[in-house]
């Protein structure tokens, strides 16, 4: 494990940008952008766009170390280059820590949660994140219903795969996200605390994970994981929250930071010149870095 970006992540003021859209949910991410579907012609010139997007953010001098901490990645941009170097090294260049999104999307909804689809290739994935000098590693569920079995089996199988991370010298981020819209949202982040606080507590003094949750309907309601030391960071997805009322809820949550996505660029598009690209991303930056550093 890199030490200096450990340190960085643990005690840094600053935030986790997203930037991991797979497959499934690229075309969406390019429309929004700017590029629509007849812009490509098949899934390899998608991909290139994509990555052109991603470049974009990444070299724009709004995106700096100074807020941004580190930043989750998707498989094909770990393997891609930006100005000469892999994105991991890029990244690290520019003094912010790279992740890597390696789950392969949600199975079936199945007593109220959507578990992760097997990752078969995660011994190969993670040998290589490690040479493409990638610090850790995020993966997705989703919790739906406040059903005891399906949010237990979510976070069975989260911690479990994060015990193969681990042994890989790479700290994951686990993202068991509750779904905003969901009915009785306390009660599952009551549940889900209780399931993550279980696996928490049985880990060694070395093991070390993140945690990536939906902003809690009750202020605070994470403090015990914020504050338990096996958790390097807590860190928030904004979940569908516009980016205003995300960075709102965010500021209620002592010790937890951002890991936005669609909140950090929504606002962003392929036609704009450089100056308003970089104007509005650095504004975005800042208020969701503010969010992140200046609690209420």
């Amino acid at each position: 494990m890199n030490t200096k970006q450990f340190d960085k992540i643990k005690n840094g003021k600053g935030f986790i940008a997203a930037l991991d859209q797979s497959g499934g949910s690229t075309p969406k991410a390019l429309a929004d952008y700017g590029v629509p579907e007849d812009a490509y012609s098949s899934e390899e010139e998608m991909f290139d766009r994509v990555h052109q997007m991603r470049t974009r953010i990444i070299t724009s001098p709004a995106f700096d170390s100074d807020r941004i901490l580190g930043t989750i990645l998707f498989e094909q941009t770990m393997d891609r280059e930006i100005k000469g170097k892999y994105t991991g090294d890029y990244l690290d260049s520019k003094g912010v820590v790279p992740f890597l999104k390696v789950d392969k999307g949600l199975a079936d909804k199945e007593n109220g949660v959507q578990l992760m689809k097997p990752i078969h290739d995660l011994d190969e994935t993670l040998k290589r994140a490690n040479e493409r000098n990638i610090f850790g590693t995020k993966m997705r569920s989703v919790i739906h219903e406040p059903n005891e079995a399906g949010i237990k089996a979510v976070v069975d199988q989260q911690f479990d795969v994060a015990k193969r991370i681990m042994e890989a010298g790479l700290v994951p981020i686990i993202e068991p996200e509750v779904n905003i819209h969901s009915e009785d949202k306390e009660k599952s982040e009551d549940i889900l605390k209780e399931e993550i606080l279980k696996h928490l507590n049985s880990l060694s003094n070395e093991e070390h994970v993140m945690l990536k949750l939906s902003i809690p309907t009750k202020a605070n309601a994470y403090k015990e994981l914020v504050e338990h030391p096996n958790v390097v960071r807590v860190v928030a997805l904004s979940g569908g929250y516009p980016r205003e009322e995300a960075n709102e809820k965010l500021r209620e949550n002592e010790g937890v930071i951002a890991s936005f996505s669609r909140a950090l660029i929504g606002d962003l598009n392929a036609n704009q010149s450089d100056e308003e690209f970089n104007q509005t991303l650095d504004q975005t930056i800042e208020g969701i870095h503010d969010a992140s550093v200046n609690k209420k």
